[in-house]
């Protein structure tokens, strides 16, 4: 299933001042619980909770085809780390790229957003 972005600022906003955090050397990760996880559960045709993604690419790494592609790797580290672990769901996870991830690969960014949401009991038994 395709993920639901984050659109409100005011969102991001929250989880970076209220939110549990990860930092590591490609990324940080913000995660909070999401008020509206009910309203979006009883939207989804599946009824199932679903997490609300936001990526957070500056433009100090570079132009746009360099953060499309920072993008692109985390996005596929996500769905890499969503498909082997059991995650949390109700939830809004920011992840914000740090300037070393340029040089980086989706298996680099899957191993720290493990590490990530092992560290943050983002993971269901």
């Amino acid at each position: 299933m395709k993920h639901i972005a984050i659109k409100e600022n005011h969102l991001y906003s929250k989880a970076y001042a209220k939110g549990q955090k990860f930092v590591s050397r490609n990324t940080v990760v913000y995660v909070l619980k999401d008020l509206k996880s009910e309203k979006l559960m009883r939207a989804n045709p599946m009824k199932e909770y679903v997490n609300r993604i936001g990526l957070t690419v500056s433009k100090k790494l570079g132009g746009a085809v360099v953060r499309n592609r920072v993008k692109r790797i985390l996005r596929e580290g996500l769905r890499q780390t969503e498909n082997e672990m059991n995650l949390k769901k109700g939830y809004l996870i920011v992840i914000v790229a740090r300037a070393s991830i340029v040089d980086a690969s989706s298996i680099h960014i899957k191993k720290e957003l493990t590490k990530a949401f092992t560290s943050l009991r983002m993971i269901e038994q």
